[in-house]
C-alpha cells in the first residue's frame, strides 16, 4: 500500500513539474517580446488598425464614382390630368375648343412602364483626384499604426523595467530578511549559552519584523506592476506571467551609441515623423481634388424600357444622350475649402517641425541619462560589494561575542540601501536605454 502511495505521489509531481514547465515556457516574456506582443495587441494599435479599414472603404465608396450606375425599375400606376394645365389649347377645325377652358379632367389613365438607367462617367477629373485623396489617407492610417505600435511597444518596455526592478526588489527584500533571521536565531543561541544579552534578541526581532514588512510592500509593488504590464501588452490579468530578463541579467553597454546616427533617425525614420509625412501627404491629395473639381466633366446618360396602357401592350422607349458640366461658381466654397485644408496642411508641418525638435532632445536626453546611470551603476554595485563586506565583518564580530549586533543591525541596514540603489541605478540604465530606443523608433528592435 504504501509502494501504491509513493507512486502515485511521484506520478502527480511529475505531471505537476510537467505542467509547471509548460505554463513557464508559454508566458516567459523577455524585454524586446513584450515590445513586441504590445505592438500586435495593445488595445490603440487595433484602434488604429480599424481606422485603416474605415479608410480602405472610403477609397471602394471613391472609385465607385468612377464606374456606371446601373438601375431598374417596374411601375405599374394609374394618373388623372386637369387640361388647364397643359398651357394651351386643343381647337377643332371650326376654331371651337376640344377641351373646357377652365380644365376638365382626363383619365385615369393606367400605365406600366418597365426602365433601365445606365449613368457613366466618362470624364471625371474630379473624382479621380477624391479617389487619390483617399488612398493617401489610407497610407497616412498605415502609418499611424506603426506610430502606434511603436508607442505601445514604448510603454511596454518601460512597464517591463518597472515590473523587473519591482522582481530586484522582492529578490534583495528577501535575502534581507534571510540575513535578519539568521542574526536572530544567532542573537537568540548566544542568550542561551549565556553570552548575550535580551536587547540583541529584541533588536534582531526589530530588524525581522521591519525587513518582512518591506518585503510585502515590494510583493504588492511586483503584483502591481506586473499587472499594468499584462494591461499594456494585452495579457489576461489572471495568467501567469513569468519576466525571461532579470534586471541584473539586461545588458549594460560600455559606450553609447553613436549620437549622430540616432538623430538620424530620429529626425526621418521614426513611426511618428513617418505618421506625419503621410498625413501631409494625404492633406496635399485633399487640395489636389478639390482643384480639379473646376474641370469639366463629361457623362453618358441612358434611358430605355418599355411603356404602356397594359403588360399586353407595351412599346420601347429610350433616352440617351452625352453631359458635359462645368462648376462656374460656387459661392467661393471651394476656395474656402482649399484655404481649409492649407491652414491644416501648415498645422501638421508645424506639428512635424515641433517633433523633429523634441526628437532630437529625446536623442541626446537619453545618452546623458545612459551615460549617468552607467556611472551610477558601477558605484552602486562597489557600494554593495562594501556594504556586503560590512555586514560579513560585522557577523563575525558577533558570533566572537566582540561586539553586540547594534553593529550588524547597522551593516543590515546599510546593505538594504546599497541593494535598493543597485537596483534603482540599473533600472535607470534600463529605462534610459528604452527611451533612447523610443526617441529613434527602434523600440521594437530592442532583443
Amino acid at each position: 500500500m504504501t509502494s501504491v502511495r509513493l507512486r502515485f505521489v511521484g506520478l502527480a509531481l511529475c505531471l505537476s513539474s510537467a505542467l509547471f514547465s509548460t505554463t513557464i515556457t508559454a508566458q516567459s516574456l523577455t524585454l524586446g517580446d513584450a515590445a513586441r506582443l504590445a505592438a500586435r495587441q495593445n488595445g490603440g494599435v487595433d484602434v488604429a488598425r480599424a481606422r485603416v479599414a474605415q479608410a480602405d472603404a472610403r477609397v471602394l465608396q471613391r472609385r465607385g464614382a468612377l464606374f456606371p450606375d446601373v438601375a431598374a425599375g417596374v411601375q405599374q400606376a394609374a394618373r388623372t390630368i386637369n387640361t388647364a394645365t397643359f398651357g394651351f389649347a386643343f381647337r377643332g377645325a371650326d376654331g371651337k375648343p376640344l377641351l373646357n377652358p377652365n380644365g376638365e379632367l382626363l383619365g385615369p389613365v393606367p400605365t406600366v412602364d418597365i426602365r433601365y438607367r445606365i449613368q457613366a462617367p466618362l470624364v471625371d477629373f474630379a473624382s479621380i483626384g477624391k479617389w487619390r485623396a483617399a488612398q493617401a489617407a489610407v497610407s497616412a492610417a498605415s502609418a499611424d499604426v506603426d506610430a502606434q505600435a511603436e508607442g505601445a511597444a514604448g510603454n511596454a518596455a518601460a512597464a517591463y523595467v518597472r515590473a523587473a526592478r519591482a522582481d530586484a526588489q522582492v529578490s534583495a527584500r528577501i535575502a534581507d530578511s534571510v540575513l535578519a533571521a539568521d542574526l536572530l536565531r544567532i542573537a537568540r543561541d548566544q542568550l542561551q549559552a549565556g553570552v548575550g544579552i535580551a536587547l540583541d534578541v529584541t533588536r534582531a526581532q526589530s530588524q525581522l519584523a521591519s525587513t518582512r514588512a518591506q518585503l510585502i510592500m515590494a510583493r504588492n509593488d511586483r503584483d502591481r506592476s506586473k499587472l499594468e504590464l499584462k494591461r499594456i501588452i494585452g495579457m489576461a490579468f489572471n495568467a501567469p506571467l513569468i519576466l525571461a530578463d532579470s534586471l541584473a541579467g539586461l545588458p549594460v553597454d560600455a559606450q553609447n551609441p553613436d549620437e549622430r546616427v540616432a538623430l538620424t533617425q530620429a529626425a526621418d525614420t521614426r513611426p511618428d515623423v513617418r505618421s506625419l509625412l503621410a498625413q501631409g501627404a494625404a492633406q496635399k491629395s485633399n487640395i489636389d481634388a478639390i482643384r480639379w473639381e473646376r474641370t469639366p466633366q463629361l457623362g453618358l446618360v441612358a434611358d430605355q424600357g418599355e411603356i404602356g396602357k397594359s403588360w399586353s401592350h407595351l412599346l420601347p422607349t429610350y433616352t440617351w444622350g452625352v453631359q458635359l458640366s462645368i462648376g462656374l461658381f460656387d459661392g467661393f466654397r471651394r476656395q474656402s475649402r482649399v484655404q481649409e485644408q492649407t491652414a491644416a496642411g501648415r498645422e501638421i508641418d508645424a506639428k512635424l517641425r515641433d517633433l523633429r525638435a523634441q526628437s532630437a532632445l529625446d536623442v541626446r536626453t537619453a545618452l546623458l541619462d545612459l551615460a549617468a546611470a552607467r556611472e551610477q551603476v558601477d558605484a552602486a554595485r562597489e557600494r554593495l560589494g562594501l556594504a556586503e563586506q560590512e555586514v560579513s565583518q560585522a557577523q563575525e564580530r558577533f558570533r566572537a561575542g566582540v561586539a553586540g549586533n547594534a553593529d550588524v543591525i547597522t551593516a543590515l541596514l546599510s546593505l538594504n540601501q546599497a541593494r535598493t540603489l543597485r537596483n534603482d541605478a540599473l533600472a535607470a540604465y534600463q529605462g534610459a536605454r528604452v527611451s533612447l530606443a523610443r526617441a529613434t523608433g527602434a523600440v521594437q528592435q530592442l532583443p
